[in-house]
Formats: structure tokens, sequence, C-alpha cells
């Protein structure tokens, strides 16, 4: 499944690439997220929770930084196991571009589950996914306003 997105932040491209790079800022928008924590610069572990439909999973897994160019854009990606339930993995081309004293952050992600939550139909995984990406940004937007203000 692929999805398109656009957020509006209104604060500054350095402001939120920096907030894009901060493990606490994510593990705190990252629905489900019971940890987050950096290896590397450009390596992540982390532990999400998750109730899709009927299907409850504990996911761990590893996200990678790649194609970094700061402070415009970057390639997020991950993979994660969830026991019985499955794994998912995907990933998210991220730009940032300057609007005034705002940023606009485009996204691009790709997404793909299996097992049972390949089970539960395209529809289902489709939207609760759409619902997830809302919600990050919508949190990662009310977050970066709340930590670094309109800076």
């Amino acid at each position: 499944m692929d999805m398109d997105g656009e957020e509006r932040i209104a604060a500054p491209r350095d402001v939120v690439w920096a907030a894009l790079n901060d493990p606490e800022v994510l593990r705190q928008c990252i629905p489900g997220c019971q940890s987050l924590e950096m290896k590397s610069p450009t390596e992540l572990t982390a532990a999400v929770k998750l109730k899709i439909g009927p299907v409850s999973a504990n996911f761990t897994g590893d996200v990678t930084l790649s194609d970094v160019d700061p402070p415009e854009s970057y390639t997020i990606s991950g993979e994660g196991k969830g026991g019985i339930a499955g794994f998912a993995k995907g990933s998210a081309q991220v730009n940032l571009v300057e609007d005034g004293a705002e940023t606009l952050l485009r996204y691009n992600a790709k997404a793909q589950v299996g097992g049972k939550l390949a089970q539960l139909g395209s529809r289902l995984i489709d939207s609760s996914s759409q619902k997830l990406a809302k919600q990050f940004f919508s949190d990662f937007n009310a977050a970066v306003v709340a930590k670094y203000g309109a800076a």
C-alpha cells in the first residue's frame, strides 16, 4: 500500500529537522510506541504495541535512516516482527520545504504486512494505516510546536 501526505508545521525547517531526528519526540508521536532507542545516528530499534481490527500485536524491529540530506530530506525504513500476528515493513521518503516561517513536511510511504494481519483484508489494513499515519503527523506537529515553539 502507498500513502502520500503533507503536514504544515508552524516552525522553521531546521527545528522540524531536529525533531525528526530526536528519538524522544518520535517515541512520543509513533502510535503505540513502547520504546525507541538510537543505536547509531542512522539506526534505531523500536518496540510498538498496536491493535488493528481484532488483532493486537507487539512489534519489535529496526529502523534505518538513509539518503540523509539535512535539513531537507531522508528515507526512513523499518521492519517489525509481531510474532503470530505477522510482520510489517515499510519505508517513507520525507521532505521538508520551507514556507516562510513554517515548514511543509511531505511524505510518500509504502508499507507491507504479512501473517494474520494480512488476512484482515486490504481495506481494513489501508484505513488503519492511513489513520496511524495521520495520528503520527498530527502528534508530531503538536510535539514540535510544544517542544520548540515557533522558534
